[in-house]
C-alpha cells in the first residue's frame, strides 16, 4: 500500500497514484530474468494493504504458500516506511532486513521514490524484483501455472480475460482508487468527483450482482478478487474516514451478501486482518485524522452471518476445489462477539 507521501505525485487538490517503478516480472521463460522458481521469492505485504491483500488471497487460492513465503510487516509505518517489526529482533526471519526500503536500494542504490507493497524480494540476492501490484496476480494466476496446488482455480481464464481487464479498469477507477482520491481530496470539487463516481460504480454492480453470484463467469476471478479488497474495508474504515458515507456496505444488500459469500469463503476472510486495517489507517493518516485515534466499531460479526447467495448457482471454484486451512504461522485472529 502506498503512502500518501511517497507513493503519489501531489498535485493543487488532486490524489494522483504513481505507476509501480519496479515492472519486471516473474515469469515461467524468466524472460525478464526472474524465472519462477520454488522457495526463491518472499512476498512481503502489509494485511492493512488493499493492494496486498490481493496477492495474499491469489497466493491462497492458487496454493502456492509453499512455493513462495510469506513477510507480513507492521500496519503502523514509521519515517522509513514499512517495518518488520512484528518479527523477533525487528528483522524479517528470511531476508534479515528491518525494512522492505533495504531491498529497494539493494535493487538500485539512490532510489528515491515511494516504498510499496506488495513486493517480492529475491531472497538470496535480497533485492526487490517486482512491486507491480497490477501484474502480481495476474502473473501467480498465468505464470506460477507448475507450482499450483491440485485443484487450484483458473483465476483468470483465457475466455473470459477481455471481460475481466474491462471490469477491472473500471473498478480500479472508481472504487480500488476512488476511494483514496475522495479521502485525500484537497477541494469539494475534487471529493464530490471521486464520491459520485465512486457511488455510481458501486451502484452498477449492486445491480450486476443482484442476478449473479460473480462478477465474470460463474466461478471466483481476479475481478473478484480485486473488488472484495476494497469492500471487506468499506465500513471499517472508507466509510468514515474517507468520508464514502453515502451509505455503508451493509446498506446494499447484494453487495453486502456478495461480499460476505466471498468472506466466507477459503481464501478470502481468512487473510483479513481487520485490527490491521483500522490501525494502519486511523494511525498513519494524521492529515486525515490527527487525534490518531482508532474507532472501536464497526460491529463486524455481520461478515459470518447467512447470505444465501448460493441460490444464484455458481460454482466457487469451477473444475476444482477450496485450499486448505493457512499455514499456522499466517493465520489471522477470528472474527468475535467483541471485535
Amino acid at each position: 500500500m502506498p503512502k500518501t507521501t511517497a507513493e503519489t505525485t501531489a498535485q493543487p487538490a488532486e490524489f494522483k497514484r504513481s505507476p509501480a517503478h519496479f515492472t519486471d516480472r516473474i515469469t515461467a521463460d524468466a524472460r525478464d530474468a526472474w524465472p519462477v522458481e520454488a522457495d526463491r521469492y518472499r512476498l512481503v505485504v502489509s494485511r492493512a494493504c488493499p493492494w496486498a491483500n490481493r496477492a495474499v488471497i491469489s497466493r491462497r487460492l492458487l496454493g502456492l504458500e509453499d512455493a513462495i513465503s510469506l513477510a507480513v510487516t507492521d500496519p503502523i509505518q514509521d519515517e522509513k516506511s514499512w517495518r518488520f517489526t512484528l518479527d523477533p529482533g525487528g528483522r524479517d526471519p528470511v531476508l534479515g532486513i528491518a525494512y522492505i526500503s533495504e531491498a529497494y536500494y539493494a535493487r538500485e542504490p539512490g532510489y528515491d521514490g515511494g516504498i510499496s507493497v506488495p513486493a517480492i524480494v529475491d531472497a538470496p540476492s535480497k533485492k526487490l524484483a517486482t512491486n507491480d501490484y497490477l501484474q502480481i496476480t495476474l502473473d501467480f494466476a498465468t505464470e506460477w501455472t507448475a507450482l499450483h496446488r491440485d485443484g487450484a482455480p483458473d483465476l483468470y481464464p483465457e475466455p473470459l480475460r477481455a471481460e475481466i481487464d474491462e471490469l477491472n479498469d473500471a473498478v480500479f477507477r472508481d472504487i480500488n482508487n476512488g476511494v483514496y482520491q475522495a479521502g485525500f481530496a484537497a477541494t469539494q470539487q475534487r471529493y464530490d468527483d471521486a464520491y459520485t463516481r465512486l457511488f455510481a460504480r458501486l451502484d452498477e454492480l449492486e445491480e450486476r450482482l443482484s442476478t449473479r453470484r460473480y462478477l465474470v463467469g460463474d466461478t471466483i476471478t481476479e475481478s473478484d478478487i480485486r473488488l472484495f479488497a476494497t469492500l471487506v474495508r468499506f465500513d471499517a474504515v472508507y466509510h468514515g474516514h474517507f468520508k464514502c458515507n453515502r451509505n455503508k456496505l451493509t446498506e446494499m444488500s447484494a453487495l453486502w451478501a456478495y461480499a460476505r459469500d466471498l468472506f466466507q469463503t477459503p481464501g478470502f476472510g481468512d487473510t483479513v486482518d481487520f485490527d490491521h486495517i483500522k490501525r494502519h489507517y486511523y494511525q498513519v493518516h494524521e492529515q486525515i485524522n490527527p487525534t490518531r485515534i482508532v474507532p472501536r466499531g464497526p460491529d463486524l460479526s455481520g461478515w459470518l452471518s447467512p447470505h444465501h447467495r448460493e441460490q444464484l448457482g455458481g460454482r466457487p471454484f469451477g473444475d476444482g476445489t477450496p485450499p486448505g486451512p493457512p499455514p499456522e504461522s499466517e493465520r489471522v485472529p477470528p472474527i468475535t462477539s467483541a471485535n
